[in-house]
This record gives structure tokens, C-alpha cells and sequence, in this order.
């Protein structure tokens, strides 16, 4: 709609804004009227409109099987475009049109925003199923008719009062028709299944809506007060009320089409279930998270234990081998640290390895900086795990073996992601300018604790390559490839 209002019309942007507002209520009018909406604005020059928006009815048979929208009509040969859009009224007049067999009857409504006409809504109306209607049929016809009248008029729909249509309720959920007082003149059968889950054992039509869904509610005292003004329908508000065994959602939309208040028209939706649904998913997430948090938690404890046994020990070997458990059992705690304040099982990894390096660069015996570039990115748990073990292990080592007492020194981690869905992968380079590798070393062989626990979780948790190889100018470079599938924010 942008571009064709941009591109064939002089409406400006409030105007566009305006039309936005319109198109994201105007599914309500298309039910009620069981019609197809198009709406045309005129060009620039006047000379011709153009179609911008399409609305098909969910109530009933649609009366285009075609797309209309940027569709050009030159000024003329619908004359009751011309007499909406100069006369600023609803026109009905005319004989139906006949369209592949189908009579189909059309009416013009102009979209008026304060002073100015922007456009004309032409409402198409299949009468080939045409048949005595229902109640229910009538109340939507009749409030249809009256919102017709209030767009005419430029007081609807109601300014900084957008609606998001996949969460309102719709009129099929359950539409209630109410008096200029609030009473309830007529009650959908889906809207009195609502409120019988609610608790109400009689008719609503008769009764004061505001009052009575306030009797529903558990709630009492000050609340009330707002709840019955907000179930009168004075105001455009949604709102939800609980009671009983049930939840219901509701919209109120006052009825002013001729500048008076006439009554409202109050949509609901029966959400029991999607709420009862959504405690549930809250439920199970709060447990996950504490689950993580004892772990962590667990793992801090056996951390802790092994770090005081790694005091009473004599042999240095020993006690350096403890010390090394304990930043693996550390490096884990971190992750699970993290996965306890989200609400899935994805983490930022950024800021885990931040952490791991933090962590690690306090056992260097010389004075290494180390730093992170690149971006890690939103990872699985089932990923971040080891690779936060994987990356503890090729620091310690690069830290330990590439750097003597009293040496200065750079580590840097970078990281790189590629690749789209499910090919995405993660390059990781740690890069020192320490000592570099002894002369004959292979890291595929090399049977030290610390890299067998890295080449298993990469070729094997990971599903990566792992290689060590010497650096450029000096020292050593670590670099693993693994996929970790498409990074969800």
C-alpha cells in the first residue's frame, strides 16, 4: 500500500498513516457486512483511482476471485466512487452488477480523516446466497452499518488505538450488541457460552454488561468500578476478565455514527485454554531455569571441593591436575549460569567466552592479554556447552605451554559465522604469540588430557574438525569448524 499511495496518489504521510489504521480494523466492517472491501484513492492528477487494499469477508462468499489491489479505474466509469468521494456520503443507489454469473451489490463509503476525503472503501456484497436473515445476521448488518457511517463521518476507526487483528477477538468468536446504557440488547451464542464459562447462569440480553461481568469477576472493591465502565462499551479499550473457570478477551467499540453515542459493540474471545497454556509454558520455564540454577549451583560445590582438596595436596602434579578440573567444572557452571536467566535453552555466547578467557587468563604464569573479536553469537545449549569446555581447554593450554614466568604475551579468540540456515557454521581461531609448538608435534596424536577432551566434544559432540598448527609470525594457532545451524534471536 506504501508504494501505490507513494507512487499514484498526492496523499501525504499522516494521510498514508491514517489509511494503515483503517486497513488494519476494516477485517470487523468486511465480516459484519459478510462483503469484500477495496479501497480506491484518487490519483494525483484526479483523473483516475487506484486500488490499494482488499478485505475478503470470513462470514461469507467473496464477490472478487481476483486480487483488485493496484488495479487503475479511470474517474467516470464508477459513478458511485464519484459521488462518495465529491459528495463526502454513502451512496447505495444502483442496480446490482452482475459478475461471472453472480449479482453482487455495491455500495461507496468515503474514508474521510478530518476535514478531507481520502478515498472511498467500495463494499461488494455476493447476493447470490442471499436469504432471510437471522438475528445475529441483522445485529451484524446493523453494526456494520453504523461503522460505515462513523468512517463517513472520520471518527473511526479511533486514533492511537491500533489493533493487532491476529490477537483481537473477531465477531465470529463472539459479538454483543449494547444500548447507549450498557444493557445488552443482543448476545451471540458464542459470546453466552463465554460468559456461562465465566459463571453466569442467565441470559445476558436485558442486563447491564458492565455489571454483570463485574459481579463475574473475582475481584472486588476500586477495580469494579473501572470494570463496568470499561464493559459499557464508553470507551475503545480491550481488556480481559477472569472468572469462574474461564477467561475471556474483550474489545469494546463505541457506536457513534452520528455523533451521538448509540450504544456498543463489544467482541470477545473465550481464552481459557490459551491461557491456561501460556501458565503452563511459564511454569515450565521457570522450572528449567531453576533446574539450571541448582546445577550451576552443583557444579560451584563439586568446583569448590576440588579446589580444597587441591590445598591439602603435596604432589604439585596433583594439585595442578585439580586445579585443571576445577576450571573445566567452572567453565560448564557458566553456561548453565546463563541458560538459568533465559527463557529457552539459548544462550549469548559472547559473553561466555568473555568469561572462559577472563577465567583462564588468571593461571597464566607471565603477563598475557587476552582479547575477543568476532562475534560468537546465539548458540543451543547443547552447543554452548562444549564448546565453552573446548575453549577452556585451547586457552589453558596456549597459557600454560605458551608462556613462560614472567613473560608477556597476546591470546586472541575470533569467531566467524557463515552460512545461512541450517549450513551456518562457526569458525573459532585462538591465536597466541607464545613459545609455538615443539618440532614434530601432531595434535591429532598428541596424548595430553586437555586435547583428547577437545578433539572428542569437537569431532564428536560438535560434529566439527579441530587443527593446531603454528602461526604465522610466532606462536600457535588453534582453529575449529563446526555447524551450529541458523542463529534465532
Amino acid at each position: 500500500m506504501n508504494d501505490l499511495v507513494r507512487q499514484h496518489t498526492a496523499l501525504d504521510d499522516s494521510d498514508l498513516e491514517w489509511l494503515h489504521l483503517l486497513v488494519s480494523e476494516w477485517q470487523l466492517l468486511s465480516d459484519l457486512s459478510f462483503a469484500d472491501l477495496v479501497l480506491w484513492v484518487p490519483t494525483s492528477d484526479g483523473t483516475r483511482y487506484v486500488s490499494v487494499a482488499q478485505m475478503r469477508p470470513n462470514t461469507g462468499p467473496t464477490s472478487y476471485q481476483d486480487d483488485m489491489v493496484g488495479h487503475l479505474v479511470p474517474r467516470g466509469r464508477r459513478p458511485m466512487l464519484d459521488a462518495a468521494l465529491d459528495e463526502g456520503r454513502i451512496v447505495r443507489e444502483g442496480d446490482p452488477e452482475w459478475r461471472e454469473e453472480v449479482p453482487v451489490r455495491v455500495e461507496s463509503i468515503p474514508v474521510r480523516r478530518e476535514s478531507r476525503v481520502l478515498g472511498v472503501i467500495a463494499r461488494n456484497t455476493n447476493l447470490l446466497t442471499v436469504r432471510t436473515p437471522s438475528r445475529l445476521e441483522l445485529t451484524y448488518l446493523q453494526s456494520a452499518s453504523d461503522l460505515a457511517q462513523m468512517i463517513a463521518a472520520g471518527s473511526f476507526p479511533f486514533p492511537n488505538q491500533q489493533v493487532d487483528m491476529d490477537a483481537s477477538p473477531r465477531a465470529g468468536d463472539g459479538l454483543i450488541r449494547l444500548d447507549a446504557d450498557g444493557v445488552v440488547q443482543y448476545a451471540s451464542p458464542n459470546a453466552l457460552s463465554a460468559y456461562h464459562r465465566l459463571g453466569l447462569a442467565a441470559d445476558l440480553v436485558g442486563h447491564h454488561l458492565g455489571k454483570t461481568t463485574a459481579e463475574l469477576a473475582p475481584v472486588r472493591g476500586p477495580v469494579d468500578e473501572a470494570l463496568v465502565k470499561l464493559a459499557s462499551g464508553w470507551a475503545p479499550r480491550e481488556f480481559e476478565v477472569e472468572g469462574g473457570d474461564g477467561v475471556i478477551q474483550l474489545r469494546a467499540i463505541p457506536l457513534k455514527p452520528k455523533g451521538l453515542h448509540i450504544g456498543s459493540l463489544v467482541l470477545l474471545r473465550d481464552v481459557t485454554e490459551l491461557r491456561r497454556r501460556e501458565r503452563e509454558l511459564i511454569t515450565k520455564d521457570a522450572t528449567i531455569r531453576e533446574i539450571h540454577h541448582r546445577v550451576k549451583n552443583n557444579l560451584q560445590t563439586v568446583a569448590a571441593l576440588l579446589r580444597l582438596q587441591a590445598r591439602r595436596m603435596d604432589s604439585a602434579q596433583g594439585r595442578e591436575a585439580l586445579n585443571e578440573a576445577v576450571r573445566r567444572v567452572g567453565s560448564i557452571a557458566i553456561v548453565h549460569e546463563t541458560l538459568s536467566q533465559n527463557l529457552d535453552e539459548r544462550v549469548e555466547f559472547d559473553d561466555i567466552a568473555d568469561r572462559v578467557l577472563a577465567m583462564v587468563a588468571e593461571i597464566s604464569p607471565g603477563k598475557v592479554t587476552g582479547r575477543r573479536t568476532g562475534r560468537f553469537g546465539i548458540l543451543d545449549a547443547e552447543v554452548a556447552t562444549p564448546l565453552s569446555m573446548v575453549l577452556t581447554e585451547v586457552l589453558q593450554n596456549a597459557l600454560e605451554h605458551g608462556f613462560g614466568p614472567g613473560e608477556q604475551g597476546t591470546v586472541e579468540v575470533s569467531a566467524v559465522r557463515g552460512g545461512s540456515g541450517e549450513e551456518s557454521r562457526l569458525a573459532v581461531v585462538v591465536q597466541d604469540d607464545g613459545r609455538g609448538l615443539p618440532e614434530g608435534f601432531d595434535p591429532q596424536r598428541a596424548g595430553n588430557l586437555g586435547l583428547q577432551i577437545v578433539r572428542t566434544l569437537v569431532e564428536g559432540e560438535l560434529g566439527g574438525t579441530f587443527d593446531m598448527v603454528p602461526a604465522p609470525e610466532r606462536g600457535t594457532r588453534v582453529m575449529l569448524d563446526f555447524p551450529v545451524g541458523e542463529e534465532k534471536h
